[in-house]
Order: structure tokens, then sequence, then C-alpha cells
């Protein structure tokens, strides 16, 4: 019997039943995708900080009220200190705790623990330098005060610590998590706080690289010059600062009376004439495979490259201006002062705004501070109190040198006797690795880190090292006498245990200049240039810091270390260091350039920066005070100023200068009228900047040996000479067919048109600086992940800039690398001493470390723009400004 099916099932066409079947299949895709996305904005959402309302906390003790403005910024106001910190430390992990928890494993060298073992010889690198254990030392050595707040800070961190786990932090404990699934995140302690003044003195090193950097010149010429030719070419490369044409910081040192023993608030009057000058004595009178091999990170030529990486950049650029104006130049006659410190760009940005505030000011609770901070560190290291504001630029003098040691097992040479190394042992773990065991070995100046870098190896290989007056390359009869193998050690004021940890709070706390330069005695790494200003209307500056005293040799070179006549014997007087207060010119500018003249009583450095950031500086301040009294706006327009001082020179060179085809030529013209602002709109900028690049890496670069070419303030000097003597040698460069001064700059004409014209097209009017120099933020650690998809999740931009290297608005770039910004003004910021809530700020990024949180970089584009924003500090400025409020409260 057959079966036929209904006539109407027979009959039902195909293309309905398909299209029902595509639509549910659409309709389930939709719910997964609808799912995912939700799931998605919920993982990203989920770490998002509570902002208002109430919270209740255990360990608090009275209530605290956090208020956020617009930016997000918080003012905290507290009853005690101790809940002050403490909730510091809560508001720091709510905004920025992956943050903090991936810095406290750089400082330690645990990095290889969070993401695998691609991270494993950096850590290896930062164990051996020991910060985490000189952290420690820190620790133990402080006083009960001020103990007390670290600990109560780490206790706030905890609090927040115990409201949820792992992706409930921070969208990058998901991400994470799917890579390395065992990574459990570990309670807050005191040592991983004062840790990250080690990372930021390594970020401040000044001159290990040039150190090395002319160790590794001399070792490469050395077979075929002389000593002594070798050290005409390190002159010529690396010349000595021009005292003639930029100023010193401190021209004139003033006399002020010396701090009480163990005073830590020792007022007393400082004596000024008629004219407000307390200068004093006038001394020098001159101007494996593992579970996290998918996370790939960006990659870099060393170790000591991917250390600053994790850590901040030492490369161009970084350094910082600051000055102070005193109120016979202001409008207000009150002081002005402006800071701009310059380090790598990071996102989120290394400054965290932050105001603390004891509800009333005791002994107890003795603060009142508004300020730059650094996640991780309770306290404001850059600002202002109530009274006195302060300002910080880099010292850049010399705390760092390299010795040659010839070791043998596990002894060392001292003196024409063998002497034990000092050694111990760790283990690097390794996320879905194999452990890694560790010996670090150390001499009498610190750790030997040869073996662990190629440049720090390749000094030992070169053994280049001062003797004397000069240096040598190669064995000498003294080290060929000395048996076993050569070995580079680091001496680093960094790797002795200081009291900066200390120093930020007498800073927070202080009332007059006596106050300011008893915090500046215990500021010992990294050593800063610092500045001051108060109400009463005085200004001042303080060089602070352990500078060494050295005994044979200045360290400009490595150093011998079998000879103990080459050693540190001690540390300069903190009485002996440069001060200055009121002084007559009425301001005083700091940008890294020199401090003092060379008829100081003591070596400082001979690594400064050139001082053309410094020089314009100080310009525009006189020139502006002879038209009109200063105000802060005057202040804010100068650290926008692009002005490119080697611009001008080769605009003017560039003149006379025959260039082949209609295209350079046209690109030559834009010169003419330039104004030398390197301004993001200017065409001129941009093709001032290729042309300055093209000409250094054909003077340098593009030789059969190549020259240094970093330090872009150092080669305006440089290059400036030659531009001066048409004849040197230099000029002439067979490997590229170059004879002479004049085909040198008209082939980097010519290179620079063809560059930029492949970048931005060949109307040459519709280039732009901006655009070229734009600046891309990238996540320290999943932005350089290798995968495309998690970097979009947290990098922004790009965004274009304006300014340059040795510029005021110091935008750095590398030579030879592209023309991207790389370092920053990280923060600018502007204190009127005449009305604190007339004083501004800002930052690279934003208050949040949250990708997608509103804070995350809503102060980028006015950052980029060199805009501004409103500092309220006032208790009814803040109160206006409040648009979130969220109370505290004792938990239990």
């Amino acid at each position: 019997m057959t079966i036929e099916a209904p006539e109407s099932s027979a009959r039902r066409p195909l293309g309905p039943r398909i299209g029902r079947v595509a639509f549910a299949v659409v309709a389930g895709l939709l719910v997964i995708a609808v799912a995912a996305a939700f799931f998605v904005v919920w993982t990203i959402q989920r770490s998002f900080p509570q902002t208002s309302g109430e919270l209740e906390l255990d360990g608090l003790k009275d209530q605290v009220t956090v208020q956020r403005d617009d930016l997000g910024v918080p003012t905290i106001t507290a009853d005690s200190s101790h809940d002050l910190f403490y909730a510091q430390g809560f508001v720091h992990a709510q905004d920025r705790f992956f943050e903090m928890d991936f810095r406290r494993h750089v400082t330690s060298g645990r990095v290889a623990e969070m993401f695998g073992e691609s991270q494993a010889p950096t850590d290896m690198f930062l164990r051996t330098l020991g910060w985490r254990d000189v952290a420690e030392e820190e620790v133990e050595a402080m006083d009960e005060t001020t103990l007390a707040y670290y600990q109560a800070y780490a206790d706030g961190v905890n609090a927040y610590l115990a409201t949820g786990d792992g992706a409930d932090f921070a969208l990058e404990y998901a991400v994470l998590g799917i890579q390395n699934p065992e990574y459990e995140i570990e309670p807050w302690e005191p040592a991983d706080s004062v840790a990250w003044l080690k990372a930021m003195a390594w970020d401040l090193r000044t001159n290990i690289e040039d150190e090395t950097e002319r160790a590794m010149l001399v070792a490469e010429v050395g077979d075929d010059a002389a000593p002594g030719d070798s050290l005409e070419l390190l002159d010529q490369l690396y010349p000595a600062y021009p005292f003639d044409e930029n100023p010193v910081i401190v021209p004139k040192l003033s006399t002020v009376p010396a701090l009480e023993a163990g005073a830590g608030a020792a007022p007393a009057s400082f004596s000024t004439d008629a004219g407000g000058d307390s200068d004093g004595d006038d001394i020098g009178d001159s101007n494996v495979q593992t579970a996290v091999t998918t996370i790939e990170w960006q990659e870099a030529d060393s170790v000591v490259a991917a250390a600053s990486l994790l850590v901040g950049d030492v490369g161009e650029g970084i350094g910082s201006n600051s000055w102070v104006v005193s109120g016979s130049l202001t409008e207000s006659g009150l002081p002005l002062l402006a800071n701009d410190p310059h380090l790598g760009a990071s996102l989120p940005s290394v400054w965290y705004q932050v105001q603390l505030r004891c509800s009333k000011v005791t002994d107890e609770c003795p603060f009142d501070v508004g300020g730059f901070s650094f996640s991780g560190l309770p306290g404001i290291v850059i600002g202002h109190n109530s009274q006195v504001a302060w300002g910080f630029t880099n010292l850049t003098t010399d705390v760092a040198d390299l010795y040659i040691e010839k070791v043998d097992g596990d002894e060392y040479w001292r003196d024409g006797a063998l002497v034990p190394l000092e050694v111990r042992e760790e283990t690097v773990k390794v996320a879905g690795g194999d452990d890694i065991d560790l010996t670090i070995r150390s001499t009498v100046h610190g750790p030997i880190i040869s073996g662990l870098t190629d440049d720090f190896t390749a000094v030992a290989d070169g053994q280049v090292a001062a003797d004397g007056d000069g240096l040598t390359h190669g064995e000498t009869d003294a080290s060929a006498a000395l048996s076993g193998e050569y070995a580079v050690s680091l001496r680093w004021t960094a790797l002795d245990a200081g009291k900066t940890a200390t120093a930020i709070f007498a800073l927070a706390t202080a009332q007059d200049f006596d106050d300011f330069r008893y915090a500046a005695s215990l500021f010992d790494v990294p050593a800063q240039n610092l500045i001051y200003a108060d109400v009463e209307g005085n200004i001042g500056y303080q060089a602070p810091g352990r500078l060494p005293l050295r005994g044979a040799g200045d360290g400009w070179i490595p150093q011998p270390g079998w000879d103990s006549s080459y050693d540190w014997t001690g540390f300069i007087e903190f009485e002996e260091l440069p001060v200055s207060y009121n002084p007559s010119s009425g301001y005083i500018v700091t940008a890294n350039n020199a401090i003092v003249t060379d008829d100081y009583e003591y070596f400082l450095s001979r690594d400064w920066d050139y001082g053309y950031r410094a020089a314009r500086i100080a310009h525009l301040i006189e020139r502006r005070a002879a038209a009109a009294p200063l105000t802060a706006q005057d202040m804010r327009d100068i650290q926008n100023d692009n002005e490119m001082w080697i611009g001008k020179k080769l605009a003017a060179v560039m003149g006379d200068i025959e260039v082949k085809g209609a295209g350079p030529k046209e690109a030559v013209a834009l010169l003419r009228t330039w104004d030398a602002q390197n301004n993001a709109d200017s065409a001129a900028a941009a093709y001032a900047n290729v042309l300055w690049s093209n000409l250094v890496l054909n003077l340098f670069e593009q030789r059969e040996a190549p020259l240094p070419h970093g330090g872009q303030a150092r080669l305006f000097t440089v290059v400036s000479a030659l531009l001066d003597d048409p004849t040197d040698p230099l000029w002439t460069n067979e490997n590229i067919g170059v004879d002479g001064m004049e085909e040198m700059l008209a082939l980097s004409a010519e290179q620079a048109y063809d560059e930029l014209a492949g970048l931005q097209g060949t109307a040459v009017t519709r280039w732009n600086w901006g655009d070229l120099h734009a600046i891309t933020l990238t996540s320290s650690t999943l932005g350089s992940s290798g995968i495309a998809p998690i970097e979009a999740l947290f990098n922004r931009g790009p965004y274009p800039v304006g300014g340059g290297p040795s510029v005021v608005n110091a935008t750095g770039w590398e030579l030879g690398e592209g023309y991207a910004t790389t370092t920053v003004p990280s923060m600018r910021m502007v204190i009127d001493l005449s009305d604190f809530d007339a004083s501004t700020w800002n930052h690279l990024t934003g208050a949040s470390g949250h990708p997608y949180h509103p804070h995350y970089v809503d102060q980028t584009e006015n950052w980029a723009a060199g805009i501004q924003t409103p500092w309220a500090f006032s208790a009814d400025a803040v109160d206006k400004a409040a648009l979130d409020t969220l109370v505290l409260n004792p938990g239990g």
C-alpha cells in the first residue's frame, strides 16, 4: 500500500520553510550577539567605581567624604590622618588598581608571574637591581608616623580588594584571566608603595645610557684611533654646556640660615635688602611555551629598553620645566609657579590628581593639600597647601656610575687583592612555565649587570675605562695582570635606602622656606630641582638629593673597579647644595639646564640638558614682564611655546642652499616666512622637522661607522657648531656620496621633501606637523599585546600635537624612528599664590584607569591643545564644583 502525503503538505513551497529556518538562525545569532554585547558591557562596567552614596569600610575610624568634580578628581576630607590616607588608598584603588598591581610587579621583578616567560629577562634585570629589597629597607627604617601613613594607605587599598575579585576591579583582569587563569591578587603592603619611587628614579636616571654609549663608541673606534683622538671625538659629539649662551639655574648662591640639626620645621628669618635680594655671597658669576604565549608585547632592542617600556622611557624628551615668578613681576603682586614634568607617554597617565583635607588642621592631622600624586603612593608629590606651592624638575646630576670589574670565580679584584663577591640566589616565577633560578652577584660598587643586557655586556667586552685625566681601551698592563673575566657593575644612589618616602609628607605640610628646605633635605632619590613660592610673596629654589663625591674619576665614562681611588667617597652635605631665595631677577627657571657654573666647588655633572628650553622660558618671562605685569595666562602661554631653536638656524642657512626640483624648492621656501613655531597646523614646522631628521641621520647614522645621535638638545649644540664651520670633516660622508656642507644640506632637503610628500602628499601647503607628530596613547600592559582586538579595547588616539624635543612644549620623538610623540609634558599646572582657586591644571589622560569610563581620556584633547582647567581648592570652591559625593562610613 502506498501512503501519499497530504496534498497541502506536498504542495508547500520550499522557500518559506528555508526562510523560517534562516530567521531562526539569524534570531539565535542575534540573541547570542546581544547577550555577548551585554556581557562585554557588563564586564567593562562592572569595575567602574561607586562615586556617590554611602559605603561601609572596616578599618575606618570616622566618616570620610569624597567629593568628585566633573573630571572625576577627588577631594578627600577626613577627621584624622589615618582615615585620610586610608581613604586615599581606597580611592586610588577604585580608579587605578590594575595599574597599581602591575607597577608593584614591575618594581619587584615579578611581571612574568602575570604575563609569562616573555617578561622573564626583564624580571631578572630588575631583580638584580633589587628595588623591592631597598624599599623594604626603607619601610623598616621609617619613623612611626610615616609608617602609620603608609600602613593606613595599604589598609584602604585592601578594603577595596575585599569588595570583589579579579574582573570586579579592572577589565584587564578579565583579559588576563583568559591567558593566566591561576593569577591571584595579593594584599597591598607599604613596600609596594615605596618601591614605585625606585621606578621613578630609574625613569629619571639621566646619563647611564650616555655613559654606555660613550664607552661603546670609544671601543668601536679605539682600534683605529689613539685614546687622545677618541677623546677629541667625544668632546665634539658631547660638548660642554654652552654657558655663554644658555642660563644656569642659580647664577648666584643665596646665603640662608642652616637647618637646625634634627629640626623638622625650625623657622628662621630670612633677611632681604630693600630690593628684595638675599642672594648673599657670589659663588659663580655666569648665567618557554606557556599559557600566555599569545601575548607578544611590544618588542624591545634590549632588556634595558624593555624595562623602560614597563617603567618609563629615559629617551628623547625626558626632563621637565618649572619656574616661579615673584610678585614684583606679577599683576597680583604675589608669585606664580608653573611646572610641567616631561616623562614617557603612558595610559593611564603616571599622575593622579587628588586633594587631601583634614576637616580640622591639627598636629595629628596637618594636611590641607592638593596636587598630583602617584596611584599606589600616599600623599601629594607636586602641588600646594594653604601656604606654599612647589614644583619639581629632574636635577640631571650624575648619580649613577658604571664600573669595569675584574672577576675571578666568586671573587673580584680590589687594590691588588681578591675579595669575595656578595652572592644571593633568587627565583623568578613564570606563569605557565618553569621557574628560573637567578644568581645575583655584587661588588662593593653594586650589582653586576653585564651578562643581563647586550649593552652592558658590550661595555665589559670593550673594557673602556677612565685612566687619570684620559681613558683606556682594551687591557692595560695593570688590568691584564689580574686574573679573571671583565664585568660591569652599577653604582647608583637609588640602590641605597633613603628617606624620600618621608619627604613627601614634609613637603605637604611645609609652611615656609625653612620647612621646605627641611623636606628637600630628605628628598634624596630621585634627585630633583625643587622650586618654591609662598603666600607671603617669597620664592626660592633648593637642590636636594644624595649627590656623590667622587675620587679619581668624574663618572663620565666607566671607572676601573679594581682601583679604589675611583670609588665614591661620600655625598655633598645638604648645606653645601645650591640654594636661591628671592633672587634680584624676580624669577627662577629650571629646565634640566646646568644648576651652577663650573666655578661651583663640587662636581655635579657633565650631562646637563643644553639649556635651550631654559633660555627660551627666561626670554619670554623677561619680554612679557617688560610689557606688562605677568598673569597666570602668561605662564600657560609660555608652557605652550613651540619655538624650535635649531629650526631658526636651519631656516637661515637654507636660504643659501641650491636644491634640485620644483617640489624641494617649494618646500624650502616654506622656511622663509616660518616663525620657528612647531605648531600643529604648520606646514613649515612639518618640513623643518623632517629636514632636521634627515640631516642628523646623514651626518651621524648613515656612515660606515655610525655615530651616536640620541639627545636632540645635545645635537642642537653639535650641529650648530658644524653649521658655523663648513670645513668640518663631518660634513663629508663618503657612504652617501656627500662632500661638504652645501651638498649635505641640499641632499637632506631633497630627501625631506620626498619623505614628507610620501607621508602627506605633494601639496606642500597642506602638510601639517600635528598629524605627523601625533600621539597614540598606548596602555603600558595589554595595549602592546600584539592582539589587535585587545589593543583596541585599551588604546586611544592618535591625537595631533605640536611642540618637539628641546622645545618648551616638550613633546619628544625619536630620530630615525618616526615623528610620533613618545615623551610628553605629563601634566601642566600653574599655581596662583594670590588665589589658589584661580590656579589651573591638566594631565595627559584622565582620573580613571578603566577603559570606556568617562574619565579614561577626558583630559587628553585639552592636553593636546594646551588648555588647562580650573583647580578648585578652597572648601567653598570644592563644594560648588562637586558633582558626586561618596560618604565612607566605619564598618561594623
